[in-house]
């Protein structure tokens, strides 16, 4: 018996599908809110409150090290829920993920410090920041799914780079929140008990998360592609371990994909948290600006970002994902001396030509990735194989970029290596995308099973 063929997915209505894109962003939003307030206190408040007694720029380090524990975690959570993402559905997984991100950034709103608990302090940060980067880790890949497979092929770029938006808009409202509180505050108030305001409104956002979530459908590509397993499963010839272990399918048929992936986001990652976390440590405490200046600069430019990125993905309908993904990665590694060159000139207005520009090409890279990564793998490895490709890349990427950054600061006393260390990074994202096939026109629909076309490999006619 022939296995069988997902029916068509009916076409999502434009209403039903901007409600979609509304439940995604707002989700990612305050999954991203929940992730960057942590960089942004690691940086200006962790080292105080949790490694008291050492140098400054060593506490930072520190402090940084606990940031990276939760990007560690990340490829974990991608395997676990990629994995039951494709068995049990996008929708049901997003919703976890939620909890577990809104429940661990509401607990370190709570936590004692080191003056309090002494050692426990740290230890207790590191736990909840492994949740956070376990939450993190499913989030992305189900949220743009959810988005890519209710949209059309022609428009998916732009549809799908709204939960891209998440990441800025989240970038934003964290950035917001610690620069209001920085500016009405004292610094003795906020060092005691302002920073914690900012996790425990995670709560109130996770809420309304929750609420938005649950109103919409699971993917109608997943469902039709889910009611053709069903069938197959009725013919016991035709079952096969692909459909239990989306894993291994990923592995077995996308292998090329999965690395193509974590190359495209060498560049993507390293770039984004030097230009929004690295920048605060830089622009304090090597350039001598305040934190009030470096959070606006961040915060100015994070709202450029999120404008800028919905353009940038409606532009990859038009022109292909790899040739506006290789403009971001180019100019991102061009920028670099120009980027370190504006913030030495010490001025509000040269740190934030720096920040929004880099953000800017940055916005290139990121908004093609939805889709592009969507567009690379078969319907029911499709959860596994682009949270895979996403998250794995982030241990060895955003994980130690600041760690990285600071660490260079500290040896060197100097922006050269830190602007080498992403241009590295630009180059090694280019010859990645050079390796890669242009996925625009693929109907996602259509790519089922080891028919999937690879994007690294010739054109096949079953594709």
């Amino acid at each position: 018996m022939a296995a069988a063929t997902p029916a068509p997915a009916s076409p999502t209505p434009p209403g039903s599908l901007k409600r979609i894109v509304a439940a995604s962003l707002i989700g990612t939003t305050i999954e991203w809110y929940d992730f960057f307030l942590y960089g942004s206190a690691a940086a200006l408040v962790f080292n105080k409150l949790f490694f008291p007694g050492s140098d400054p720029l060593v506490g930072t380090l520190l402090s940084f090290l606990t940031y990276a524990v939760g990007f560690a975690a990340r490829p974990l959570g991608a395997l676990v829920f990629g994995h039951y993402g494709d068995r049990l559905g996008r929708k049901k997984l997003l919703v976890l993920s939620l909890l577990m991100m809104g429940g661990a950034t509401f607990a370190i709103g709570l936590l004692p410090t080191h003056a309090t608990v002494g050692s426990a302090a740290p230890v207790l940060l590191t736990a909840l920041r492994l949740v956070q980067g376990f939450a993190l880790g499913g989030e992305w890949g189900g949220a743009v799914l959810l988005v890519s497979e209710h949209g059309d092929a022609k428009r998916r770029g732009f549809w799908a780079s709204w939960p891209q938006t998440g990441a800025p808009a989240g970038q934003l409202l964290a950035t917001g929140v610690l620069s209001a509180l920085t500016a009405l505050l004292s610094e003795s108030a906020f060092t005691s008990w302002g920073w914690r305001v900012p996790f425990l409104l995670s709560g109130v956002l996770v809420i309304v998360g929750l609420w938005i979530r649950l109103s919409v459908d699971e993917s109608p590509v997943f469902k039709a592609a889910l009611a053709a397993a069903e069938e197959r499963k009725a013919d016991s010839s035709a079952t096969t371990q692909t459909e239990k272990m989306p894993l291994v399918a990923v592995l077995r048929h996308h292998w090329r994909d999965v690395l193509i992936a974590m190359g495209a986001r060498m560049a993507e990652n390293i770039s984004y948290y030097v230009i929004t976390a690295f920048i605060l440590v830089y622009a304090t405490t090597q350039v001598g600006l305040t934190k009030q200046t470096a959070l606006n600069a961040v915060l100015i430019g994070s709202a450029v970002h999120f404008a800028v990125i919905p353009l940038w993905g409606a532009l990859s309908d038009r022109i292909g994902r790899r040739p506006v993904y290789l403009i971001g990665a180019v100019g991102v590694g061009l920028w670099m001396f120009p980027f370190f060159a504006l913030i030495d000139r010490a001025t509000f207005g040269s740190l934030l030509l720096a920040v929004t520009v880099g953000l800017v090409l940055h916005g290139a890279m990121y908004a093609p990735q939805a889709a592009f990564f969507s567009e690379m793998f078969a319907t029911r490895m499709r959860y596994s194989g682009a949270s895979i490709g996403a998250q794995f890349s982030s241990v060895a990427a955003g994980a130690p970029a600041p760690l990285i950054a600071t660490a260079l600061l500290a040896d060197y006393d100097s922006s050269t290596p830190i602007a080498l260390y992403v241009i590295a990074a630009a180059l090694l994202t280019v010859v990645a995308i050079g390796c890669a096939r242009e996925t625009r026109d693929r109907d996602l629909g259509d790519v089922t099973g080891e028919a999937a076309a690879r994007t690294a490999g010739p054109v096949r006619a079953d594709a």
